[in-house]
This record gives structure tokens, sequence and C-alpha cells, in this order.
């Protein structure tokens, strides 16, 4: 009886998950595919689905829309490597450098932006990159700049915005992912006669690859559908594909070709990270070759010795 109890039990506390993911992920989706079948019923009218059919996905893929997500994949690549190469030496310091006394401190600094509405941060930047700024006030006076800064309504103008509004998501799985590896092995592989940057390379980074998958995503994904940035940062140089989806929905008031370029942009989110994952697994291939291990049978000075039966060699 006890058993039972206890099998029961487990499945019962994910039932408020599962509720949570299927009235505020699932059936949001479920809406928005369903518009995508229907049309534009007059001139005020939003949606209808009284006839269904395939015309809307036809409509969005448009010269137009290939070109603004080729550009949004171009700053959603940038803008995601640009994260970690700044998130994975910050999570390294904070998990290896830093006592784990202090580390907490450092956790709230990272999350102090996120105290913010992301409108109100994006906004700042706009303060910070206009013309009349004080960054470009600054860049004269020193003699950087001979006339006014010129970087506002621009594509590295919306990169740097998304790096600053998305950097905490990087860091933070990287960090708990740094920090998992434990003193021990890198300790041991010093003690093998590895350097830092090897021990880095063929133990920290190689166990701390289920945290940049994390970070990866976790940028990329919302980057991708990010319009406030590219609205506030880009102007029309920094068009992005999430602008045109809320476009419709609050400007053409046509919710079944946003809905349609909604659902689009996810298939297209999906392709991309699929691409990407088996590109990085194709690389990685010889690698994995390289440092694989190969058991072997125990030889008799071996037995003699009181060795392990199996000899490890690599084949590197």
């Amino acid at each position: 009886m006890r058993n039972r109890a206890s099998g029961a039990v487990g499945p019962a506390l994910a039932v408020p998950a599962w509720v949570w993911l299927l009235i505020f992920f699932v059936a949001p989706v479920a809406m928005v595919v369903w518009f995508s079948f229907g049309y534009k019923p007059g001139v005020f009218g939003t949606h209808a689905n009284d006839i269904l059919s395939l015309d809307r996905y036809f409509e969005a893929i448009s010269p137009t829309f290939l070109a603004t997500f080729q550009n949004t994949l171009w700053v959603g690549l940038i803008g995601t490597v640009l994260c970690f190469l700044i998130g994975a030496p910050v999570a390294y310091w904070m998990a290896f450098k830093v006592r784990a006394s202090r580390r907490g401190i450092l956790i709230a600094l990272v999350l102090v932006p996120f105290w913010t509405n992301f409108l109100v941060r994006t906004i700042g930047w706009q303060v910070i990159l206009a013309p009349e700024g004080w960054l470009s006030s600054l860049l004269q006076g020193i003699g950087v700049l001979d006339g006014p800064l010129e970087l506002l309504y621009t594509r590295t103008a919306v990169i740097i915005g998304v790096v600053y509004n998305y950097l905490p998501l990087m860091i933070l799985p990287l960090f708990v992912a740094f920090d998992r590896v434990g003193p021990a092995l890198r300790e041991a592989s010093k003690d093998l006669g590895a350097g830092k940057l090897m021990t880095f390379f063929r133990v920290t980074l190689p166990l701390s690859q289920p945290g940049i998958v994390a970070g990866v995503l976790l940028v990329f994904i919302p980057l991708m559908g990010d319009y406030i940035t590219a609205t506030v940062l880009g102007g029309a140089k920094g068009n992005m594909i999430g602008q045109l989806v809320a476009g419709q929905f609050q400007t053409a008031q046509n919710w079944a070709l946003g809905s349609a370029m909604a659902v689009l942009l996810m298939l297209m989110i999906m392709i991309t990270v699929a691409v990407c994952a088996l590109l990085l697994w194709l690389v990685a291939m010889p690698f994995r070759a390289r440092n694989r291990l190969i058991l072997g049978p125990a030889t008799e000075s071996d037995e003699t010795d009181a060795a392990p039966a199996a000899a490890l060699e690599a084949t590197s």
C-alpha cells in the first residue's frame, strides 16, 4: 500500500506544471495555429475560420518576409555568439575564481537588469546611443569622433541592445554548468600534465555542454522573436521578423496573416536550431573519435603487478 501511494504522489506533483503549460503554452500556440488557417473578414474584422485554407501561408511567404527573416537570423546568430563570448568568461570567473560566499552577490548583480522593465532598459540604450547623448559627447570630447555618433537606428544598435538584454540568460546557465564541474576533476587533469588551456577545452568545456546548450537556446529563441529592441533601436535598418508579426496583429488587424507568419517563424527557428545542432555534431565527430578510449585485454605484467584488468589506450 505504501509503495502504491508513493507511486501515485510522483505524477500528482507534476499536475500543476502540466496545467500551467497547457493553459499558457499549448492553448495559445494552438489558437495561433487555428487562426492561421482562417482569413480577414472585411475591413473591421480581425479573423474568421468558417473557411479553412493555406492561403495565408502562401501570402506570408513573400520576398519581404524572407528578407526580414534573413536579417533577423543574422542578428540572432551574431547576438547569441556575442552573448556566449562575453558570458562564458564571466561565468567561468564566477564559478572558479570567486569565493562561494560572494557568488550570491554576483548572481544578484547579473539579475539586476531584470528588475527593470524590458522596454525601459531598451529605451535607456536609445538615450545612450543618440547622436546628442552623453556617449556621443564623450567620444567627441576625447577626440575619438569628429561628429555626432551615428549608431542609433542601425543593425549594430540592435545587436548591442539584444546582447545587453539577453546576456544574463547566457551567464546563469553557464555559471551553473561550470559550478558543477568539481575542482577534483580539474586538479586531476593538471596532475596528469594538462595546462590550464587544455584542462578547459578537454575537461571543463565538454562537461559543461548541457549548460552551453541551455544558454544558447535561452538566448537565441526569444531573440528571434524580439521586436521591441528592433523597434526602439533599429528603425527601418534594423527591421526584424517580430515587427512584421506584431504589425499584422496591432496595425493591420489581420490576425490570420499574423498567425501564419508566427507559425512560419516558429518552424524556421526549429529548423535553424536543428541544422546548427547537426553541423556542430558533424564538426565535433573527429574530436570524439580522437578522444575515444579503447578497452584492451590485460597483459601478464598487468596481472603480476595487480593492475586493472583492462588497459586504457587513448587513440590520441
